[in-house]
């Protein structure tokens, strides 16, 4: 028979996976012989169960329930239900993951209108035992039957203000029992029946309420957040009660090991006297610091520093403890790894190392690569944002916290920005011709868009915070204002960004700027000794990649070099290419672009002082470049002596149904093998200059992007290699190149054998990859992405994380096949997910060389690769 109970005693640390984190760590506690409150634990296969079971607890289950709470009250010496000597637990939630948002605890679980009379009487404390009732019907019916809070909590601030008191502990039985009529009344109203009185029916329904708060939409989200699958279910621990309400000489509190915001090697913590749990973290009353604690009750104090001690040297990590006093004796609830800074994970890493208690492996894996965004990226003054609105909220696209006066065109955002103003950029959804404004922006906000839309990526390139994909926000663009939340935000109004919690308040928030410590460069060099993957950027201007150099990065992994015909004075040249009708005036135009390609391929070479670089040559379909505003559609035609129908018609003949498949890529240089000359000639007269010059050992590297065919590949491959060794024997130089392709359609993975004879490396592009590989554009897919998170369907966000089981599959074949026609082919990825640490963790094993990403997940990436090394072993 299938054990779904298990008792603290019968438990041991290695079991976190079926006892969750919580039920592991009480197990440990127990065997070490701390003073914990006794209880068992419900298995996390106890909860997969129940959905596998049409969401219904098993009998067998229920059955083995029972016999732990008899066991527990032989050991309590005490009867649960009983009404002379009754057992009270708590009920609490424990993953096996730390998880924010899951089921809020339950206490005093067990009291009914007849226990309480007994347990006033056995405790002599009818103050305390109405307290005690008062708590548990509306944590009951918040957490179990989801009757608001706020509700009961209007009832009870209306009979304190009756009282004419300011505390909870102020009122005396009398006035708790008055709570408690009116609070059972409240119940009977919301739910139409009696607050349940048989206390095993309590203790089921706190059980399943567990179980189903693993579902909640907040539990959904921070899964999808942070890698957790939905399969690990959560366990449930039911703990013997122990009371910090008893009065003066009890109390409960919270406390950390360590400073869980700057990792300070120093015990953290608070407490309240006369207080349960939840008091500490509601804040109704201002705790004490932990330090009192030794004035209030000096043995207590004493015992609690030694089991501190003693918790964080076994666990060899920061702990954050929970602990109650019961009338001067001390219970620890339960410990866990605490929650932290990114700043305090590098400092208590780097601390435990020097104290000798871990090693640098062990410090490598303990930082979650993840959280090092809060370092590279400003963040919001912590007391202003205690005060700050939240309108409302979305996707948390780019890190960083953004604060200025709102805009809603590329234009005005540059012009407001250019006189001084910090600003906000405020659209339905940012295409290629907004990347001017967006530079010119402290933040982006965009009404539609998913984690990897154009806004999300381009903002995570230049490290400006993002949030995108507000569907709340009505904007009028014409009227220049968008509402939220029942506000009207009017252009030139103030607004804050919060792109690492999708946060967006009210108002001028203050920043603070980002602080690299010296921890930070210790963590990177133990991540950079242990790691074998390479770690590039995706970089379009010598800034970015200035910026990834920075942080660590050994080359570019992708350079989009469309991005660079978007400025003023290069966009009518490219427009004047696209409305050539022949070759020869094609190549006029292309000719007139030249210096400036050739100019930003320079800058960029320098700045990488010989380290690779990746080119890939021009992908997006022609319509993006031309113009749609009347003044510009006018001064081309002017320009080029056509007339504006003229324009116009070839502008709409470029219009195409699905642009993502259509006319892009290598498509263009099949048709139009001048653009593909234009960019050969740009890249090698630029580093065979830069290798002159600075003597730096260049050897580009030009990717043919979106090929599916090797025949394609061979066309355009000709094109460049002859132009290449025209531009050799013109400078009179043997630099060697190279010439690769991205693998971002599918029928390119399936015949990445053939593909591999014509190319010398490959990229995969994995936000097209995935685009054609679930057959939704990235664009569009947040429309419905969210029903499928809600109904499970999908776990996370396929452009965000890479989906291993499918486009992982491509990126494998493709690896092994382009291996074995080339043993020695470059293999890289330079998609969204090359900063992701799971789609890191597979790239690795996979065999790849490199992972580019943008230039703020670079720390991300050397710590991951590293991390991926550690969790082979």
């Amino acid at each position: 028979m299938t054990k779904w109970v298990y008792l603290f005693k019968e438990g041991k640390a290695d079991m976190r996976n079926l006892l969750g984190g919580k039920g592991a760590n009480l197990a440990e506690m127990t065997n070490l012989g701390l003073p914990i409150p006794q209880g068992f634990t419900v298995t996390t296969e106890a909860c997969t169960d129940y959905y596998n079971n049409g969401k219904k607890i098993r009998e067998e289950i229920k059955d083995q329930i029972f016999e732990a709470l008899g066991k527990l009250e032989e050991e309590q010496g005490k009867k649960f239900g009983d009404s002379e000597n009754p057992l009270l637990v708590s009920v609490r939630s424990g993953a096996r993951a730390s998880m924010p948002g899951m089921m809020d605890t339950i206490l005093n679980l067990g009291l009914n209108d007849v226990v309480v009379e007994g347990f006033a009487k056995k405790t002599n404390n009818p103050r305390f035992a109405y307290d005690s009732y008062r708590r548990f019907i509306q944590m009951f019916s918040d957490v179990v039957m989801e009757v608001p809070k706020a509700k009961f909590d209007e009832i009870f601030e209306a009979i304190k203000e009756k009282k004419g008191v300011h505390f909870d502990s102020e009122l005396d039985a009398e006035d708790l029992k008055e709570v408690v009529t009116k609070f059972k009344a409240l119940y009977k109203e919301e739910k139409g029946t009696e607050f349940p009185q048989d206390p095993k029916e309590q203790l089921i329904e706190a059980v399943t309420a567990v179980f189903r708060s693993w579902d909640n939409p907040r539990a959904i989200y921070y899964r999808r957040m942070n890698d957790i699958p939905g399969d690990w279910g959560t366990a449930v621990n039911v703990q013997a009660m122990v009371f910090g309400n008893l009065g003066e000489t009890s109390g409960t509190g919270v406390a950390f090991t360590r400073n869980p915001s700057t990792g300070e090697a120093k015990i953290y913590g608070e407490y309240l006297i006369n207080a349960q749990g939840e008091d500490v973290v509601a804040g109704i009353r201002t705790p004490n610091p932990i330090s009192q604690l030794e004035e209030d009750m000096p043995e207590v104090y004493q015992e609690f520093m030694r089991i501190a001690h003693l918790l964080e040297d076994h666990y060899k990590d920061m702990q954050d403890m929970e602990f109650t006093i019961e009338d001067k004796k001390l219970y620890f609830l339960q410990t866990r790894s605490g929650k932290r800074t990114a700043h305090a994970a590098l400092q208590i890493a780097c601390d435990l190392v020097d104290e000798g208690k871990i090693t640098k492996e062990e410090a490598i894996q303990r930082i979650d690569a993840k959280s090092l965004d809060q370092l590279l990226h400003p963040g919001f003054d912590e007391a202003a944002l205690k005060e700050a609105k939240v309108i409302g909220s979305a996707l948390p696209a780019s890190p960083g916290a953004a604060a200025g006066r709102v805009y809603f065109t590329a234009q005005d955002a540059k012009e407001h920005s250019d006189k001084g103003e910090r600003v906000i950029l405020v659209r339905l959804e940012t295409s290629p011709e907004d990347i001017e404004g967006m530079h010119a922006s402290q933040g982006i906000l965009t009404v539609r868009g998913g984690m990897t839309s154009h806004a999300a990526v381009v903002a995570r390139g230049m490290g400006t915070a993002c949030v995108s994909g507000c569907g709340d926000i009505v904007i009028n663009e014409e009227g220049k204002y968008f509402t939220l939340g029942g506000h009207t935000i009017k252009e030139g109004d103030y607004i804050s960004l919060d792109g690492s919690t999708g946060n967006i308040y009210l108002g001028d928030i203050p920043t603070v700027e980002a602080e690299i410590s010296g921890n930070f460069e210790r963590i990177m060099k133990w991540a950079d000794e242990i790691r074998t993957l390479k770690v590039r950027t995706n970089a379009d201007s010598p800034a970015d990649a200035a910026n990834a150099i920075k942080f660590g990065a050994e080359g570019i992994g992708l350079c989009r070099t469309e991005h660079m015909f978007f400025e003023a004075d290069r966009i009518p040249k490219i427009r004047k290419m696209i409305l050539s009708k022949t070759v020869e005036a094609r190549e006029a135009a292309l000719n007139e672009l030249i210096p400036y390609q050739k100019g930003d391929f320079k800058a960029l070479y320098e700045g990488m002082e010989g380290r690779p670089v990746t080119i890939r040559f021009l992908d997006p379909p022609l319509h993006e470049f031309v113009p749609t505003e009347e003044a510009d559609i006018a001064a081309l035609a002017k320009d080029m002596g056509l007339s504006v129908e003229e324009v116009k018609a070839t502008c709409e003949s470029l219009h195409e149904f699905n642009p993502m498949m259509g006319h892009r890529g290598c498509r263009l240089a099949v048709t139009y093998p001048e653009i593909a000359r234009m960019q050969t000639r740009a890249v090698m007269e630029a580093a065979i200059e830069v290798k002159n010059e600075k003597g730096y050992d260049i050897v580009p590297e030009i990717m043919i992007p979106l090929v599916g065919e090797k025949r394609e590949l061979q066309y355009v491959k000709e094109v460049v290699v002859e132009t290449a060794e025209a531009v050799k024997k013109e400078m009179g130089s043997d630099i060697q190149y190279h010439v690769g392709t991205m693998i971002e359609i599918p029928r390119a993975a399936l015949l990445a054998d053939e593909i591999a004879e014509e190319a010398d490396f490959f990229s995969f592009g994995t936000n097209d990859l995935t685009q054609m590989t679930f057959g939704f554009s990235r664009d569009d897919a947040g429309k419905f992405l969210e029903e499928y998170y809600k109904t499970k369907i999908y776990e996370s966000d396929p452009f965000a994380r890479l989906d291993q089981n499918g486009v992982g599959q491509l990126v494998q074949m493709a690896a092994e096949k382009g291996r074995s026609t080339k043993p020695n082919l470059k293999l890289g990825i330079c998609g969204e997910p090359g900063g992701d640490p799971s789609t890191i963790e597979f790239c690795h094993k996979v065999g790849l060389d490199y992972v580019s990403c943008s230039p703020f997940r670079v720390p991300i990436a050397r710590l991951a690769a590293a991390q991926a090394v550690l969790n082979q072993k």
